[in-house]
């Protein structure tokens, strides 16, 4: 505003000194009134000026407008920005929320599992054997698997699994995996693997095409696959191995025959760290 303040004067100034002295004197002498042309002039520079305060008037409240909206338009961008960035920070928040209610469910639901499995655990575990024992007759031919908590004697014909508590004595033909305490066969054929918690006693004219584990054995008849037990093996001289045999101590009879490696890993003493502690017995001499 001070501007054309400054500015009114100097055309004030300007058109004084546009009229001439003279006619300014002699109109002071005559003491005259001024022309309408003059009037007009006067009017028509004042009505300038006032035209230009308004227009100062008006662009400076354009101005103010201008900058009030610029104002108002960078708030709402900072809002929005805001805005933003808090929802992104929600859904950080909520996504790790709902990865760690996930990661406990898996927990939960392992220990579930795991417990499940220890209570059938310790139900097989707590199992009793019972004092009865189950009988196939030689007519009999069950395709299945068979489980029982007593003994069981197989004289026919078995195509599947068996698993007994107690004994098992086979004189017929089993087709599967054979499992319990104690296992007999005599004149028996067995194709599968046959384990033993206990001894397994292998008659003559008997044939087994499977692995044998145990912890004692005693052999009198054929056996095809490995042998391991983790104490004695009795070879009878009727005794026909093909396979590897890893026990505690081996008693081989005259007329066994034995095609593989025969190992007494089990034994108490090593003779690797026999041998061993003798060459460097031997080097310090």
């Amino acid at each position: 505003m001070g501007f054309f303040s400054d500015l009114k004067e100097d055309l004030s100034q300007a058109v004084n000194e546009l009229i001439p002295e003279e006619e300014l004197k002699t109109d002071a002498a005559l003491n005259t009134e001024e022309t309408p042309e003059a009037k007009a002039d006067e009017v028509d520079l004042e009505k300038m000026l006032e035209n230009i305060d308004s227009v100062v008037t008006d662009e400076a409240e354009k101005s103010e407008e201008t900058v009030a909206l610029e104002t108002l338009e960078t708030t709402e961008e900072a809002a929005k920005e805001t805005v933003q960035e808090d929802f992104s920070t929600v859904a950080e928040t909520s996504e790790i929320a709902i990865d760690e209610v996930v990661k406990e469910e898996a927990a939960e639901k392992e220990n579930k599992d795991n417990r499940g499995t220890e209570k059938k655990m310790d139900a097989n575990t707590e199992k009793a054997v019972l004092d009865e024992t189950s009988l196939i007759t030689g007519a009999m031919t069950i395709n299945g698997d068979i489980e029982s908590d007593g003994s069981l004697d197989i004289i026919g014909s078995v195509n599947g699994n068996v698993t007994i508590l107690g004994k098992l004595n086979i004189t017929g033909h089993v087709v599967g995996n054979s499992k319990a305490a104690e296992i007999f066969a005599d004149g028996a054929k067995i194709e599968g693997e046959v384990v033993s918690e206990g001894a397994v006693k292998i008659g003559s004219s008997t044939v087994i095409v499977g692995n044998i584990s145990a912890t004692s054995a005693v052999i009198a008849g054929a056996v095809k696959g490995d042998i391991d037990v983790k104490g004695p093996v009795i070879l009878d001289s009727s005794a026909i191995v093909m396979g590897n045999i890893k026990s505690k101590s081996v008693q081989i009879n005259n007329g066994a025959v034995i095609e593989g490696r025969c190992s007494q890993c089990y034994a108490d003493v090593n003779p690797t760290s026999f041998f061993d502690a003798y060459k460097t017995e031997t080097k310090k001499k």
